[in-house]
């Protein structure tokens, strides 16, 4: 039995809703106001020594999950200053 292509991708395509009354979306596919939430930063610097982060490695949601993902960074990036931000204050820094 064949079936039409055309019909099967069609109950797979998304919606053609417009834009506004859908929350903005990140990367990762879950809503930004959620993402918002998270408050602990995992920061990679510069490897020149200038004072800039390079990116950011990971968000948290608690503080046991940010230091695990800190230790985590410090193992991958011995070499790198990676710091732990709640906020504006720094939690922990590799270069102490």
């Amino acid at each position: 039995m064949a079936h039409s292509t055309s019909q099967a991708s069609d109950s797979y395509l998304p919606s053609r809703r417009s834009k506004e009354g859908r929350a903005k979306m990140s990367r990762t596919g879950t809503p930004s106001h959620r993402r918002e939430k998270l408050p602990y930063f995992i920061e990679l610097w510069h490897a020149t020594g200038s004072a800039a982060v390079e990116r950011v490695l990971a968000r948290a949601l608690n503080a046991q999950l940010a230091r695990e993902i800190f230790k985590a960074a410090k193992d991958e990036h011995p070499e790198r200053r990676v710091t732990l931000r709640k906020g504006s204050r720094i939690v922990a820094d590799s270069s102490d």
